[in-house]
């Protein structure tokens, strides 16, 4: 097993290397933390359109600190020139001397200085990059926005004015050229597979479900040019009916091309033009986020490897700016869509910035009035969320800097218990779990009260990590307080199950699935209570069955967990097959098989309500790479971690792991002990 064992240390390394703190070697352009986050959160979610009018989100959105100090102390053993870039009207002073204008070069002499900025920019992001010999832009400079409040990750930091500091913030804005605020998406060129042209009308069909920007060649005419689009053909040619479109009002009396003026989700399109007006042919700018796979799947089943690859085109499309949920339908950022995401990522892209920069979208400021995406339980999954990221990548900084903030997220919660210390909806809560027919809302949940011990424990763990050891007390007893009440009220031995939920003072009889394969994974059941659970539950038909991918997502991986993986291997490919069967290119937000025809696109009383590229669809990635090929850590950042490998009715099953130009190929072989597992290398 040495082979596999190197192989499998490979992986951990490919992941430490991923997560590893940057070493502060070159200039880059630095801001105030979560403030681009969430200046690009409100770009994004404010460019959905519906039949061309546009469509906000319905909650509250906070906006970036438009002011911003920034400043840090040099020892220069020799002089230096540095030159500036900022976004926004700035300052400069060096020992608290002021520079005459707006400099884009400043001297500096030899020995210990304080460089300091100030900037203002309301339309985007103050940010400065200084790049000199030694005097260089990095998370190292500190920033404040004179709050007098915060405190920074060595505990506290301030000037002589009692102002408190802030480590800057960074991505991979490294060119003085590309500030924060031009940041875009990469576009690619891509072409029809097929083009119907009928009188005044183009139907161009690209293949798959794709997301981009609309190139229209050879364009001439005077007079309106509607493009209708569809995620699906009957979509795109119900042009009273679709759910996205645009009209151009055109002018041109020679031929041009033209872009539609937004990003749009689609596989087909359908040009109309107006009485004397033209077009040579339509193609389409992809738009992606260019982010590397660093693993993959194959196995012995091949319509397991195609749910694979087809979760894998879904999770791209959904990985953009921030994990979304669906990229005609909300493409807006809901923090339970984006938990799923989050541990998808773990198994396939392994990208943490993405991670970091949707928790802190989602968060925003304080102070705090509303749950977020005012639901209750999307609230509770972003403290889940980071309770899952420093496990997979061991990172306490992202902790550190934002524990203010998961702090008064928390007491924002607490403060919303009833008089018996549970969560139960209040005025302006969305009590979401989710989307099924006669699913009660009302009392307190059993599901919801799962979600917030887990987060307690989440505000338990991450208290330690920053030194606040009466907060990691308080939050440990909580957590456990609550999951002893949790038994205590909503156990019924009869049912050898949770039931659903507390109502008037008395434990309702309905039992559903969510939190007891929740309370599975969570690990908060005995061994005799899970497989009372797995029978009585997860395996019991009589049981309100589970319609969209979001919610199987965790039934499959709850089964996953009690060493159901061959029944969770038909149920794939009983429910991703079943859309690949009808020709799904990208798995969707909900597939009920009883469905017929053009019945399977309506959603929200809409005929094309449902989204056909949902990030929720994509979740056999995780359950494969967990479960199956079962790589998974059990102290942060894979110190210690656990490997095994559950063939679950699978022949064989390989993992690839991209390193550079080469391939690492592990395989786990179909009878137990019969061979050693391999590496090869190069493959492919």
């Amino acid at each position: 097993m040495t082979t596999y064992r190197n192989a499998v240390l490979l992986l951990l390394l490919l992941m430490t290397l991923l997560t590893a703190p940057a070493l502060a070697q070159k200039a880059t352009w630095i801001w105030y933390p979560g403030d681009f986050e969430i200046w690009l959160g409100n770009k994004m979610q404010n460019r959905r359109t519906e039949r061309g009018s546009f469509l906000p989100p319905f909650w509250k959105l906070d906006n970036h600190y438009v002011l911003i100090d920034f400043h840090k102390d040099f020892d220069l053993t020799e002089a230096e020139v540095a030159e500036l870039h900022v976004e926004g009207q700035y300052n400069v002073k060096i020992d608290g001397k002021s520079l005459f204008g707006y400099p884009e070069r400043i001297s500096i002499p030899a020995g210990k200085h304080r460089i300091s900025l100030k900037v203002f920019c309301q339309n985007s992001v103050p940010a400065i990059f200084v790049r000199g010999k030694k005097v260089v832009s990095d998370t190292s400079w500190l920033v404040t926005f004179e709050d007098k409040e915060w405190i920074d990750q060595s505990g506290k930091a301030s000037d002589q004015s009692g102002t408190s500091w802030l480590n800057a913030a960074a991505w991979d804005f490294d060119d003085a050229a590309s500030p924060p605020s031009a940041f875009k998406l990469a576009l690619k060129a891509q072409s029809a597979v097929k083009t119907v042209r009928q009188g005044q009308s183009l139907l161009v069909d690209f293949g798959k479900e794709t997301f981009g920007l609309v190139k229209l060649h050879g364009l001439k005419g005077k007079g309106i040019a509607g493009i209708y689009y569809g995620e699906s053909r009957e979509e795109a040619l119900d042009t009273a009916h679709c759910e996205t479109l645009d009209k151009l009002n055109i002018n041109l009396n020679t031929k041009a091309d033209t872009l539609s003026p937004l990003t749009k989700a689609f596989r087909y399109v359908n040009l109309q033009l107006g009485p004397g007006m033209s077009a040579d042919s339509v193609s389409m700018l992809y738009e992606y986020l260019p982010v590397e796979d660093k693993g993959n799947f194959k196995c012995s089943d091949e319509e397991i490897n195609r749910i694979y690859e087809v979760s894998k085109y879904t999770f791209h499309l959904n990985t953009r700016e921030f994990f979304i949920d669906g990229i005609k339908r909300d493409r807006w950022i809901w923090s339970g869509d984006a938990y799923q995401s989050y541990l998808m990522n773990y198994y396939l892209l392994f990208d943490s910035p993405s991670v970091t920069r949707t928790l802190l979208a989602l968060r925003g400021k304080d102070p705090v009035t509303s749950h977020i995406n005012t639901i209750m339980d999307y609230t509770f999954y972003w403290f889940m969320g980071i309770h899952d990221y420093y496990e997979y990548t061991g990172d306490q900084s992202f902790i550190k800097q934002f524990y203010p903030r998961m702090k008064s997220l928390m007491d924002y919660c607490l403060s919303r218990r009833n008089k018996d210390g549970m969560m139960e909806g209040m005025a302006g809560d969305w009590v979401f779990v989710d989307w099924a027919d006669g699913l009660s809302k009302q009392g307190e949940l059993s599901f919801e009260q799962l979600l917030l011990a887990r987060s307690l424990e989440t505000m338990a763990i991450s208290a330690k990590i920053v030194n606040q050891q009466a907060d990691a007390k308080t939050y440990h007893l909580l957590a456990e307080e609550l999951k002893q009440k949790i038994f205590g009220k909503y156990w019924n031995e009869d049912k050898k199950a949770l039931v659903h939920s507390f109502l008037n003072g008395s434990p309702t009889e309905n039992v559903t699935r969510y939190a007891n394969m929740f309370g599975i994974f969570f690990n908060y059941f005995s061994d005799d209570q899970k497989q009372q659970v797995k029978k009585h539950v997860l395996m019991n038909p009589e049981v309100q069955k589970i319609t969209t991918p979001y919610m199987r997502f965790y039934e499959l991986e709850a089964l996953c967990a009690l060493g159901e993986q061959p029944y969770v291997l038909k149920e794939m490919k009983d429910y991703w097959g079943g859309m690949l069967k009808l020709g799904a290119t990208s798995f969707w937000e909900e597939y009920d098989p009883a469905r017929k025809g053009s019945e399977h696109l309506s959603m929200y009383g809409r005929p094309y309500g449902k989204s056909l590229c949902h990030a929720w669809g994509a979740s056999p990635i995780y359950l494969l790479g967990k479960y199956y090929l079962g790589v998974k850590p059990l102290s942060p950042g894979y110190e210690t971690y656990l490997v095994e490998p559950v063939l679950g009715g699978l022949k064989w099953m390989a993992r690839y792991l991209h390193q550079k130009d080469r391939y690492v190929y592990i395989a786990i072989p179909t009878a137990s002990g019969s061979a050693a597992p391999k590496v090869r290398e190069p493959y492919g």
